[in-house]
């Protein structure tokens, strides 16, 4: 296959589908040798699984590529391992913002807790849901290390590739706590300053971006790169040129998100319209709507966010005061600039040439997501 008739993204997918699914029905043995009660969570990995972008994949094996490695199938057995990791956070992600739907689907909880209903168990469905969800997201994280260490990769290369692996898996963890330090003490911050008659702001920028870096930004971009340059054994002297790259590079795919998470059209985005807002998500666009705001939208603005019966005329609201307020301008200027900077930083000759073509179309895929 010539990957210059395919997107990077295209080239990588099927096979990384095809191991994915590999994996997948052997857990599903696994589970099936345990008890027929474990059926209903593999068929929820089996729906988590099926609608991944690949990204996270198509990164790792780019960066594998770009330090000289060959196209041999147990890369895209190491780079799809990240898929379950993705797996993982999504599914705990959903349980802590009681989120209803993911890609136009219930949510694993949603999903799980209907089994319980649809079996007539006694309790509460909900809980169940939510508990199982979060057994499968911790047998997601435990799996993915299984499909890294069997992906057929040398020893020697397995090694060298822990490093970044493991770092990932803590940081995206440690970004999503970071999360909810940052919503408790938005909320905390908010209520006093309704107390005191202070205004103070529940979100800074400066808050609402580090979030953004550890748990999305590095471990979408920046790590899977990594991890594939040390898997071909040169992480030492690739590892500065994808983080120049990789690092604005995700943090602008993270803005582009949270911006559909508000404007998105819901048949794309695959969440009802402004449900972003609904969860009360402390992004940059909600931090630059705060402090560029008037200060009675701003108080009104902060009054609405978070609250989960929200409906379509306070949404539309809401949306007018980022717009007006310059955020959303100054967001889409900010994915401009963290754009140019990952195009700058890829023109480096250290980083082989087809990989440095893949990147650079990489970076129009993950930023030029429309409304």
């Amino acid at each position: 296959m010539n990957s210059s008739h395919l997107s990077p993204v295209s080239f990588v997918k099927p096979a990384v589908d095809a191991e994915l699914a590999a994996f997948a029905r052997h857990q599903r043995a696994r589970l099936g040798e345990i008890g027929p009660e474990l059926t209903p969570v593999v068929d929820a990995l089996d729906e988590m699984l099926a609608g991944g972008k690949r990204l996270r994949p198509a990164f790792c094996y780019w960066g594998w590529r770009g330090a000289g490695g060959h196209d041999v199938p147990e890369i895209y057995a190491a780079a799809a391992s990240l898929e379950l990791l993705q797996a993982c956070a999504l599914i705990h992600d959903d349980v802590i913002d009681n989120s209803d739907t993911r890609r136009g689907a219930p949510a694993t909880h949603r999903r799980l807790a209907g089994v319980h209903t649809a079996a007539g168990w006694g309790g509460d469905a909900g809980a169940f849901g939510r508990g199982a969800a979060i057994l499968l997201g911790d047998l997601c994280l435990s799996w993915c290390d299984e499909m890294y260490q069997r992906s057929g990769l040398t020893d020697e290369a397995l090694r060298a590739g822990r490093g970044p692996f493991d770092l990932m898996r803590t940081e995206v963890m440690a970004g999503q706590y970071l999360d909810l330090v940052g919503q408790a003490r938005g909320e905390a911050t908010a209520v006093a300053g309704e107390a005191t008659g202070t205004g103070e702001q529940p979100v800074t920028v400066a808050a609402a971006l580090r979030v953004m870096h550890y748990k999305s930004a590095k471990y979408t971009i920046e790590r899977p790169l990594h991890m594939g340059a040390a898997l071909a054994g040169r992480h030492d002297d690739l590892a500065p040129i994808y983080t120049a790259y990789g690092q604005p590079l995700g943090i602008a795919f993270q803005l582009r998100d949270d911006i559909l998470g508000v404007f998105g059209d819901p048949s794309h985005t695959g969440k009802p319209a402004g449900d972003d807002l609904r969860e009360g998500k402390r992004t940059v666009l909600v931090a630059e709507t705060l402090r560029r705001a008037d200060p009675a939208d701003a108080a009104e603005f902060r009054r609405h966010l978070g609250r989960a019966d929200l409906n379509a005329e306070t949404v539309a609201w809401m949306r007018e005061v980022i717009v007006d307020s310059g955020a959303l301008r100054t967001c889409e200027r900010h994915v401009d600039d963290y754009v140019e900077q990952a195009t700058t930083a890829l023109d480096n000759g250290a980083v082989a040439e087809e990989a440095r073509a893949a990147l650079a179309d990489l970076i129009v895929a993950a930023t030029s997501r429309k409304y």
